[in-house]
């Protein structure tokens, strides 16, 4: 009997050839729509799904492959007799290769301008059908839904008269892939559409960017995924200009990077090391904020990640080429720029956009046997409720210090200390077990510097350690959420020490 092949693809890449190449081992096409238009215009024989059914497709389309001739020719054991005995009872031709690809749902929503209609109409019901039965049925039938998979199949036809047990199988595990993707997505749509913030289930689909060379450590595997239609402005979306293969850590290093550098509108560098930053410094220029974020710790910087959330311009780039990074991240480079910095051949250039985007993407934290999901942590000082408990306000220069170390201490692991000035942090205490731990690191790195500087922390303080630590070394201001059974122990260290202290009610824990 001779073989039969339905065909229906919207990537029309490839296909020409490929069904060409089908047609040579005696594959007869049967295809639909636009599909059946372009093989008849290459000048390929192909049988119209109607031929086939019997029955015209209706509905504007949406109706033209789901009937028994085509899911019993896709579905019938080929080793049960009572199938075959049923197939011929209902003139039903058995259906050994399936290609098929989707509406474009994911393409429609990512159009500005696309509606909800359109995007309810291209939510493909026959397409799935057909590649979910023909999966199923994989031990008889071939299942395409890749382009990239159209030369292993003909290549298996030419050399064996037949596509392989093993192969048989791997595409029908990369259909039920790729139609649980497409689920997915569309089930994130509505359920976004309807404002449902904590469904039943959550299904989430991401797309393979790249293999790593390995993760966190040599021994363990990794691989770097990216979200559909996942912000714009993320290191999953970064273009790399130059330099060597990212690594699982550098990727964690950049994010880090990336959502600190984002919290500013004025020029502004960051230099991060194991996702905490060392340095940050704002200026008028894109030039004299790297200088400061560099000052800020020049050996912690050794071996870091810079982001940059202005052009890197030619002055900058000699000044980020003196000292071994890994990573500079912006949202571009001048010419002159890239010229100075591909001079070394491992230094890895992203180019991302820097734009703030409307809303918070959910964080997935991978726990043993689960995940936890929750909101990005976009609060700030504009939602705040803030309040200045202490005798004296802070000046106008400790306001712009304690913003600055306000944006800065929410991305730094908790117990988080940050002191700063008013153009640069000088001192970081990171994920310490006790508040007054991390303060004590971030004042001995601060060091003459700590004088005149301001203090962010990222919780309450839960006693007056912290802010008699902060008094005794200089600091004048303080900013942190408030909030503890022992406040006013805090506020009356701070009035001995002279301190401004500002409460915002908003914790800004990071574990």
């Amino acid at each position: 009997m001779k073989r039969r092949a339905l065909i229906s693809v919207s990537n029309k890449e490839g296909l020409v050839p490929f069904v060409q190449a089908l047609i040579e081992q005696g594959v007869e096409v049967v295809s639909t729509g636009g599909t059946k238009r372009t093989l008849q215009e290459a000048g390929l024989p192909v049988i119209g799904i109607s031929d086939v059914t019997g029955f015209p497709e209706i509905l504007d389309g949406r109706v033209k492959t789901l009937h028994p001739n085509i899911h019993g020719g896709l579905l019938a054991m080929r080793e049960s007799e009572d199938h075959q005995a049923q197939l011929k009872e209902h003139q039903i031709t058995p259906i050994d290769f399936v290609v098929v690809n989707l509406y474009p749902f994911q393409q429609t929503i990512a159009k500005p301008e696309a509606t909800f209609a359109d995007a309810i109409e291209n939510i493909d019901i026959g397409g799935p059908s057909m590649l979910r039965a023909a999966a199923k049925n994989h031990a008889h039938v071939t299942v395409v839904v890749d382009p990239g998979d159209y030369d292993v199949v003909i290549s298996e036809l030419k050399e064996n008269g037949a596509v392989g047990d093993e192969t048989r199988r791997k595409l029908a595990a990369k259909v039920f892939r790729h139609t649980a993707s497409y689920d997915a997505v569309i089930a994130e749509y509505l359920t976004d559409a309807v404002g449902e913030d904590s469904p039943e289930t959550y299904t989430v689909t991401y797309e393979k960017k790249q293999d790593l060379r390995y993760g966190e450590n040599p021994h363990q595997k990794a691989t770097f995924y990216r979200k559909p239609l996942g912000a714009k402005s993320s290191i999953a979306n970064a273009v790399q200009l130059h330099g060597k293969e990212l690594s699982y850590n550098n990727i964690n290093d950049a994010d880090a990077a990336l959502s600190i550098v984002k919290e500013f509108a004025e020029p502004a560098a960051v230099a991060v090391k194991h996702m905490n930053p060392c340095g940050v410094g704002i200026g008028e220029t894109i030039e004299e904020a790297y200088d400061r974020a560099y000052e800020a710790d020049p050996v912690s910087i050794f071996g870091g990640i810079v982001a940059l959330n202005r052009e890197v311009d030619v002055e900058t780039a000699k000044k980020l080429k003196e000292i071994f990074l890994e990573i500079v991240i912006a949202p571009s480079f001048t010419q002159e720029a890239l010229d100075v910095l591909t001079t070394k051949k491992n230094l890895r250039l992203l180019t991302v956009s820097m734009d703030k985007e409307e809303g918070a993407e959910r964080r997935i934290t991978s726990i043993h046997g689960g995940a936890l999901v929750q909101e990005e942590d976009h609060v700030g000082l504009d939602e705040a409720n803030l309040s200045i408990p202490t005798t004296r306000e802070p000046t106008e220069k400790e306001w712009t210090a304690l913003k600055l170390a306000w944006r800065v201490v929410k991305h730094v692991k908790s117990n988080a200390i940050i002191l700063a000035n008013d153009q640069m942090t000088v001192g970081v205490g990171a994920g310490q077990m006790n508040r007054v731990g991390a303060a004590k690191i971030a004042i001995e790195q601060a060091g003459d510097k700590a004088k005149g500087s301001v203090m962010g922390s990222d919780a309450f303080f839960p006693m007056g350690d912290t802010v008699e630590a902060a008094g005794k070394a200089g600091v004048t201001a303080i900013i942190q959420p408030g909030g503890s059974i022992r406040d006013e122990e805090s506020i009356a260290k701070a009035n001995e020490y002279g301190i401004a202290m500002v409460f915002t009610g908003v914790r800004h824990f990071k574990h």
